[in-house]
C-alpha cells in the first residue's frame, strides 16, 4: 500500500505574526494545488487564525500544538478543540515531548485529549518516544508501546483514519544529534506491527507514522527514503522557508 507522505511544521514557541504569516504564505505557494503529500503548519495558538486564513483554499492545514481535554471550565490559559477549531485549526498535536516533560502530562491525561482532539473532529498527531537513557538501556519499544497503548488503545476503529503517529526519539530533538534511518526504521517498523495487534491490520498498513527528532534539510531525503517513515514532524528546519521547501521536496517520492 502507498501511504500518502505527511510533513508537519511544529513552530513551537517562535515567530511574530507577521512572520508566521509571510512564513505560511511561502509554504502556500510552494506546496501549491496538488503536491503529492500532505502538509500541515502546528502554529503558536494566538497565531492559528491568521494563518489559518493564508491557507483557506489550500492544502496546507494549519493545526494547534495544545488543547485541553475538556470543553470549557476553569483552564486559565487553556484552549478547548472547540475554540481551536473556531479559528481555522484541523488538527492538533497530542503527546509532543516537550508537553510530557516540562509539563507533566501523563499517559492517562494524554489519552483523553486525544479522544476529545478526535471527537471534536479534528486530526491527530500523536507523538511517542524514548529519552536517551530508555535507548541506552534497550528500553525502547517497551517505552513507545506503552505510550500508545495507554495513549490510544481505547481509540474505536474508526477513529484510527484521523490519526498520524510521530516517532520522536526524545534525545534527538533540538540537539542536532539524529537516529540513523536504520534506528528510526527499526522503531517504525515495531509501531506499525504494534497498531496491527491493538486495531488490525489494515488500519496499520493505512496509519502514517511520521519521523520528528532534528529533521533537516540535510537529512530529510535519506529519512524519508526509508520504507514505513511516511513522512516528518519538523521543529527547528520549519521555521525557515528554504530549510522546509527541502525537507518537502524530499516528500516528493
Amino acid at each position: 500500500m502507498t501511504r500518502r507522505p505527511y510533513v508537519a511544521g511544529n513552530w513551537k514557541m517562535n515567530l511574530d505574526r507577521a512572520s508566521a504569516v509571510a512564513l505560511a504564505r511561502a509554504v502556500r505557494e510552494h506546496v501549491g494545488a496538488q503536491a503529492p503529500y500532505d502538509c500541515a503548519l502546528f502554529a503558536p495558538a494566538v497565531y492559528v487564525a491568521a494563518v489559518a486564513e493564508v491557507l483557506a483554499g489550500s492544502p496546507v492545514k494549519v493545526g494547534v500544538q495544545n488543547v485541553h481535554d475538556m470543553a470549557s471550565g476553569a483552564y486559565t490559559g487553556e484552549i478547548s478543540v472547540a475554540m481551536a477549531k473556531d479559528v481555522g485549526a484541523a488538527s492538533a498535536l497530542v503527546g509532543h515531548s516537550e508537553r510530557r516533560a516540562l509539563f507533566g502530562e501523563a499517559d492517562a491525561f494524554l489519552a483523553k485529549k486525544a479522544k476529545a482532539v478526535l471527537d471534536g473532529g479534528l486530526e491527530l498527531v500523536f507523538c511517542v518516544g524514548e529519552t536517551l537513557a530508555e535507548r541506552e538501556a534497550g528500553r525502547t519499544e517497551a517505552v513507545v508501546e506503552t505510550q500508545l497503548r495507554l495513549g490510544l488503545g481505547a481509540l474505536p476503529r474508526t477513529d484510527w483514519t484521523r490519526v498520524a503517529i510521530a516517532y520522536e526519539p526524545v534525545w534527538a530533538i533540538g540537539t542536532g544529534r539524529n537516529a540513523t534511518p536504520a534506528q528510526a526504521g527499526e522503531v517504525h517498523t515495531f509501531l506499525r506491527a504494534l497498531v496491527g495487534k491493538m486495531v488490525d491490520a489494515a488500519t496499520a498498513e493505512a496509519l502514517r507514522i511520521q519521523y520528528g527528532g532534528s529533521v533537516s534539510a540535510a537529512n530529510a531525503a535519506e529519512l524519508l527514503a526509508v520504507p514505513g517513515i511516511d513522512g516528518a514532524l519538523v521543529g527547528g528546519a520549519s521555521l525557515k522557508i528554504e530549510s522546509l521547501r527541502a525537507i518537502l521536496d524530499a516528500a516528493r517520492r
